[in-house]
Order: structure tokens, then sequence, then C-alpha cells
């Protein structure tokens, strides 16, 4: 990994070269590898992610900062792509802890991160009975964010809950009031309707998000709809944790029930794909040539 452009420049970079820009999340260092092998320009790390996958825990503010580090520094070893990290509230309800997740996420790799409106026991944003923190509340957590940067180019993104809360208006005063605050990006959580996305655009005038999360409230727009939106970024924070989440149980059921894996192998990625992907044979080659120094010597 030579690249000597911070992350935060990198995902600048990557947003300049596609709108929208497709994010996809990468709940593993080595799922990073495949998203880069595949062609995507920006990967993701999921709070909730981290919390189910790395914990085995509900997304419900338990994660600490250090949880999200630990896998942030795992994925930025193995994969420069720009990481976008979901930082929840901040990990903390003082300036002083935002300001210190902003330089932790810096020095770990990230390229940038998404802070939210709800208050410190959050929930997905996409389930009922979300409570949120003032306007101001919120705007001093942006500007204490925006004010912590140590590379100018990392990306801090307001995300805000308010339309299930509060409403269309109240939700855009807000987007707008972050943006005013420091705010590079905004991410609207919970749309329902493409003009929604539109209105937020039209009046934020900084990049936005969508998070196209399945089984939530929001459709599964396509790009070009979300395009049509002037939407800057698609997010698809959890798509593949899913999808493997669902092969692993059918493999634990059906070796459970039929005493082999014989009926499950078709579901499972090969011996040679994996070796592939992590570029095994060139790290075997390595090895196999200090053997060979040593016993030369």
């Amino acid at each position: 990994m030579t690249n000597t452009a911070s992350a935060g420049a990198r995902f600048r970079a990557a947003l300049a070269q596609e709108r929208p820009l497709q994010i996809i999340g990468t709940i593993n260092a080595y799922h990073a590898r495949l998203a880069q092998r595949v062609g995507y320009r920006a990967i993701y790390l999921s709070g909730g992610g981290v919390a189910a996958g790395s914990l085995g825990l509900p997304d419900l503010g338990i994660s600490t900062l250090d949880d999200v580090l630990t896998d942030v520094r795992r994925i930025s070893d193995v994969c420069d792509l720009p990481l976008l990290v979901d930082a929840d509230t901040g990990f903390g309800a003082s300036a002083f802890n935002v300001a210190r997740t902003v330089k932790s996420l810096t020095k770990s790799g990230a390229a940038g991160m998404h802070i939210e409106d709800q208050v410190g026991a959050k929930r997905c944003g996409h389930r009922p009975n979300k409570e949120l923190v003032s306007q101001q509340e919120m705007v001093d957590r942006v500007k204490s964010a925006a004010d912590a940067k140590t590379d100018a180019e990392f990306v801090v993104m307001a995300r805000t809950d308010a339309l299930a809360v509060e409403g269309m208006q109240a939700a855009v005063d807000r987007a707008c009031a972050c943006v005013e605050a420091g705010a590079d990006m905004i991410f609207p959580e919970a749309i329902t309707e493409l003009a929604m996305y539109r209105k937020f655009a039209d009046a934020v005038k900084v990049p936005i998000l969508a998070n196209i999360t399945e089984f939530g409230k929001t459709p599964l727009f396509t790009t070009q709809e979300l395009a049509s939106a002037n939407v800057a970024m698609a997010l698809y924070p959890l798509s593949a944790f899913r999808a493997m989440n669902a092969a692993a149980l059918r493999v634990y059921q059906g070796i459970r029930k039929d005493g082999t894996q014989k009926n499950m192998v078709e579901l499972m990625q090969s011996r040679d794909e994996l070796y592939d992907y992590l570029d095994y044979h060139a790290y075997e080659q390595k090895l196999d040539s200090l053997f060979a120094k040593g016993r030369k010597q």
C-alpha cells in the first residue's frame, strides 16, 4: 500500500470519480479485500456490524470506540480503499470525547466518519422510538469533530434521524445547521422517497448520502434513481454480512441435520478462491525463498 494521499483525500477523490459513489459495507478485513478486487472505490464499517459481527450484541450504543478502532485498523492494514466509519454519537457526551474519536479514527486509517443526532443509548436508524438530542447539541458535536481534525481532508459527515421523529423540515433545518457548523457531507437517515433526497441536496449544498440498507424504511433505489435525486453517495452497509449470515446458518443447520457437509459445499468459497483473494501463494513463495536461503547458509 504505497498511496501517499491521506485516506480522507482518497475518499474525496473517489467521490469525484463516481456519482453516486457506491460505498459497500465490509464487516472485516477479508471482505475489504474482496470489495477492492471487485472494483469498489470506497468501503464502510457499520456500527451495527461491529456490534453484531464482532461482539454478538445489538446495535444499541453498547459498542465502544476501542471496539470500532480494532476493526478499523484490521481493515486499513490490508486495504487502501478509503474507509468511512460509523461513529454513532461520538462515543461520549463531551466535546473531548468527540475530538478523541476523530483523532483516533484518523490515526487508525479511516477516511471519515458519520456522527448522528440520537441520544447516547441510540437505536438502529430504521427502528421506532428513536430519541434525539437538541439541534444545538448536535451542532456542538459536529463543531467538535470539525475542530478536532488533524487531516483537513478527513470527512466529517453529519447524520440526522430527525425525519422519523420531527418531520422533514426539522430534518433539513438540522442538516443545514450541521453544515454551517463544519459538516462536510450529510446523511439523512430513513428516507422514504426520492423527492426527499432532492430537497436535502438542494438545501445543504454539500454531498448527501443515501443509506440503501435492506429491510428498512428506505426503498432499494438504484444508482440511476439516486443520481436523478442529486444523491452523491449510495451506502450498502450490511448487504454482504446479511448474505454471509444466511449462508452460515444454512451450513450449520445442514451439517447438524445430515451429519456431513456434502450437501453444503456448493454454498462455500473454494480453497483456491480464498487463497487467490488473500494473495496466499505470494506469501508462500516468500516463505519458501527464506527457507531456501537459510538452508544454503
